[in-house]
């Protein structure tokens, strides 16, 4: 499926009629669904379209609300180990709704980051969060990687 970024390298292989693609963070093959379709591309996009280092990148952190256990999609970090961007994906498919935006807001309650990015590989919310005075503006695009490391 064409989503809204460059096209990759991917390397997919099949077993037992199942696709599976390899995950260059987590260093394994991952079934293939749509969702994780969209994870992936998001993925090379940060590291090679944005040259994003890629020992700061995390996927599928887990984290506690309410005493519930929750994994974030995508989570980047600065150099100094702090979390600064939380990436929510969803399958093409999926519409983004006000669902959406409730859950990656709620995963920043916990990670507390400037930047959060909702996308399903076609529509994409970018916006930056300015914590102190609880407000946040919408981005056109992704910031340069020095800005996203200096936050």
């Amino acid at each position: 499926m064409q989503l809204q970024f460059s096209k990759y390298n991917f390397t997919i292989k099949t077993e037992n009629d199942k696709q599976f693609i390899y995950d260059i963070i987590r260093r394994k093959y991952i079934l293939l669904t749509p969702e994780e379709w969209v994870r992936q591309h998001i993925v090379h996009h940060i590291l090679h379209d944005h040259k994003f280092p890629k020992a700061l990148v995390s996927l599928e952190k887990q984290l506690f609300l309410n005493d519930m256990s929750k994994r974030t999609d995508i989570v980047l970090y600065n150099h100094a180990a702090k979390p600064v961007l939380i990436v929510e994906c969803k399958a093409p498919e999926i519409k983004i709704s006000q669902k959406t935006f409730e859950q990656i807001a709620r995963y920043n309650l916990t990670l507390i980051v400037p930047y959060l990015w909702v996308t399903n590989g076609k529509t994409n919310y970018l916006c930056n969060i300015d914590h102190q005075n609880n407000t946040f503006n919408f981005l056109q695009q992704l910031p340069p990687v020095n800005e996203i490391l200096s936050a």
